[in-house]
């Protein structure tokens, strides 16, 4: 406290005084002109990232150490065991080694995730702190954040495509395993990229090859590093591991060879071929399956986000812009179906009573149509069950009862379609193409039942992938009745009743048909197995086959007469 006049004392701190600043006094005049401050700097708009990279990022970081070894080994496995000319235990082989290494991709990146899922798992501390970080975290390491798809349905897609392309070895009709083939190659794609919507499935289809080119850099990068991943394991010493593992192969499969025939010629047919255009078909193997290898563990490590591609909802359509044409639509049906009954009904007599009817005309009149109709029918389904009002238990039982109308006379065209194919194939012989045709019309009642359970249940997300899966079925399931050895039979069988045999048609099955075509008498028999016996050369190790094991078997037991020259002659209709 002072008293007036006094002087005052200078503050004190914990440092000792403290002298307040002089304020001098300036000039009188203006008060000068505030300096401007700088202000904030603009904010730099990031680019949006674009609809690859929302649903396609790729995999963060490098491909490890582990998988492009496991890679590199199921393509050299592929490239050295598959058949190019006729099917075979090779294509097994390198499906299995293909399948090997895409579940090591697999598990490599279930690893990282749960490393990563580890790290960003928070304290109670840290959640409290920054629950939003945490939460962003949490969702980035779950395994199903990235749209892959369910671990049971990714098993069930990889064990159809190894089950489709192992009917090359049990199967020798190059025809099926070409269909298997094309199926394989639907359902692998299914498998790495989990397309489930049908918008995903047909993205999916378009992947792979993107994949491939996109999977280089991601290899590149992955051979750069060098580094070790979870399993410790560092490039240079795989590849140390695989040059000593080959060269004490050669060596020691060199002595032992030398040392016994029979090994020699067992180690001969496992080998490839060292010529120079077998080098050549090997390295191209080699690049192909590589490549398709890369694409496929690029889409295993950070699968594609297909969930969310579905098309946009409609607005809901009026009940009478689609109840009417699906009134008018069940009733043709209903007329078409009462015309199909008299005819299922009638037989035989039906056709031949028929002005300028014949048993070919009515048989092929019938499938191209009901493809069509099948078709536009499902068409028709789609756009009705997606267009049709359900808000109300009385729009929604109306979908029902049309719909499901629609389906049910579906199914009468398909039994008419199937009896007009067997009304076919008595009267002039069962071929690959009536039997295919009856396949694909058995899966199209089945694809017409499901149809029917979608409508019941207005809900359809399963159709999609049971469309695709019943498919394989239907393939698998005429892999096991062995197609050409069925036709041989029911052409033996005819000819054994009406004497009437196209003795050229069966000569052109496979080998699986060998066993039925030894029932024919001579000199039928040999005219029948005479071409399949000519081209039915031994196989090597990777070209076994057990339809072709079994006709030599056959052919061994009684030999084909190569006396018969006139085969022409004996073939009777």
């Amino acid at each position: 406290m002072t008293s007036p006049g006094s002087t005052p004392l200078p503050a004190t701190g914990p440092s000792g005084p403290q002298v307040s600043p002089t304020v001098r006094p300036g000039p009188a005049g203006p008060p000068a002109a505030a300096q401007p401050r700088p202000g904030p700097a603009a904010p730099t708009l990031a680019r949006p990232p674009g609809l690859i990279e929302r649903r396609w990022p790729g995999p963060a970081g490098p491909a490890g150490p582990l998988v492009l070894a496991a890679l590199t080994a199921a393509a050299v496995v592929g490239a050295s065991t598959l058949t190019m000319v006729r099917p075979g235990l090779g294509w097994l082989v390198a499906a299995l080694a293909g399948t090997a290494a895409l579940v090591t991709a697999s598990v490599v990146r279930s690893r990282t995730l749960t490393s990563a899922a580890d790290v960003t798992r928070p304290t109670a501390a840290t959640a409290t702190a920054t629950p939003t970080a945490t939460t962003a975290a949490a969702a980035t390491a779950r395994p199903g954040a990235t749209g892959a798809p369910g671990r049971v349905a990714q098993v069930v897609w990889a064990a159809a495509t190894v089950v489709l392309v192992a009917v090359g070895t049990v199967r020798a009709a190059g025809w099926l395993f070409a269909l298997c083939l094309l199926a394989a190659a639907v359902t692998g794609t299914l498998a790495v990229t989990g397309g489930r919507s049908p918008l995903g499935m047909l993205v999916a289809a378009t992947l792979p090859p993107a994949a491939t080119v996109r999977a280089l850099p991601w290899a590149v990068r992955g051979l750069r590093s060098g580094r070790p991943t979870g399993s410790g394991i560092e490039v240079g010493r795989i590849i140390t591991s695989l040059a000593i593992s080959a060269g004490l192969l050669l060596l020691f499969g060199v002595l032992f060879s030398s040392a016994d025939a029979v090994f020699a010629d067992l180690v001969t047919g496992l080998l490839p071929d060292i010529s120079v255009p077998g080098v050549i078909g090997w390295a191209f193997r080699l690049l192909l399956i590589g490549g398709g290898l890369l694409g496929a563990a690029y889409l295993v490590s950070r699968p594609p986000d297909l969930e969310g591609l579905r098309p946009a909802p409609s607005r809901p359509a009026h009940r009478l812009e689609w109840t009417l044409p699906l009134v008018l639509l069940d009733a043709l049906f209903a007329a078409f179906v009462l015309v199909q009954l008299t005819v299922l009904f009638g037989g035989a007599g039906h056709v031949l009573r028929t002005a300028g009817l014949t048993y070919a005309q009515y048989a092929r009149g019938g499938f191209w149509q009901l493809l069509a109709v099948t078709a536009l029918t499902l068409l028709v389904i789609a756009i009705a069950a997606r267009r049709a009002p359900k808000a109300t238990p009385g729009d929604r039982l109306l979908v029902r009862v049309l719909l499901g109308t629609l389906a049910a006379l579906s199914l009468v065209i398909v039994a008419s379609a199937l009896y007009r194919m067997q009304v076919y194939a008595d009267a002039y012989g069962a071929t690959r193409l009536r039997l295919v045709v009856s396949a694909v019309e058995l899966w199209l009642g089945l694809l017409f039942i499901l149809v029917g359970v979608a409508v019941v249940r207005l809900r359809a997300e399963w159709l999609p992938r049971l469309v695709v899966g019943t498919a394989a079925l239907a393939l698998l399931g005429l892999a096991l009745l062995n197609p050409d050895r069925l036709i041989a039979e029911r052409n033996v069988d005819r000819y054994l009743e009406t004497r009437r045999l196209d003795v050229g048609y069966l000569s052109g099955l496979s080998a699986d048909a060998v066993p039925a075509l030894d029932r024919l008498p001579e000199p039928m028999r040999s005219c029948a197995l005479g071409e399949i016996a000519a081209e039915l050369p031994r196989d090597g190790f990777w070209a076994a086959n057990l339809g072709r094991e079994r006709a030599r078997r056959v052919l061994d037991t009684t030999r084909v007469s190569a006396g018969v020259t006139d085969c022409l002659g004996l073939q009777r209709w």
